[in-house]
């Protein structure tokens, strides 16, 4: 990431031949159009390029600052093409640095590939846990990229349920982590 913010074109490649494949099924998960799905990987390594400045190297998290820049394309791009009752903003560089560029409190743990393909057994396990309305609510908000009202509109639910469902589902989540 240092040699990118560098300019070092080799360097932008070298991370594109580590991440694409990883990064590409992020984002396929999420938009399952294979053109839309390359375009999204082209499209987050440009962003890559463009705004290296933004990435946290005091916490040189590269692994989660990646996929959560892939997982923000991703459900941006199916937020902008939903038929949807609320228009979003312009993509242009403010929107990009305050909804796309991920950005992280300083005290979580960082991740990189091995530790998560070492916990990911135990997730598995902590998420088969969860009832299945627990899972639907979890893949509409973080899979299909829907907002809390829409969800609730989807699901024909007061707002305030649809939070409770979420925030339930992700406390039981993490204390299904903690067990395992």
């Amino acid at each position: 990431m240092q040699e990118i913010a560098r300019l070092e074109s080799r360097a932008l490649e070298e991370l594109y031949d580590r991440y694409s494949s990883l990064l590409y099924t992020v984002i396929k998960k999420i938009s399952p159009d294979e053109a839309t799905a390359e375009q999204l990987l082209v499209d987050l390594f440009v962003v890559v390029w463009q705004k290296i400045d933004q990435f946290d190297f005091a916490a040189g998290n590269v692994y989660t600052w990646l996929v959560t820049l892939a997982r923000n394309k991703a459900i941006d791009n199916l937020r902008r093409n939903r038929n949807s009752n609320f228009t979003l903003a312009p993509y242009d560089t403010e929107y990009e640095d305050y909804f796309i560029i991920p950005t992280f409190q300083r005290d979580i743990d960082s991740l990189d590939f091995e530790t998560v393909m070492s916990i990911r057994p135990k997730m598995e396990k902590a998420l088969s846990k969860l009832t299945d309305s627990q899972k639907y609510v979890l893949h509409l908000a973080y899979y299909e990229g829907f907002t809390f009202s829409e969800i609730s509109q989807k699901l024909n639910l007061p707002l305030e349920t649809v939070r409770h469902k979420i925030m339930m589902a992700l406390y039981n989540l993490r204390d299904f982590l903690i067990k395992e």
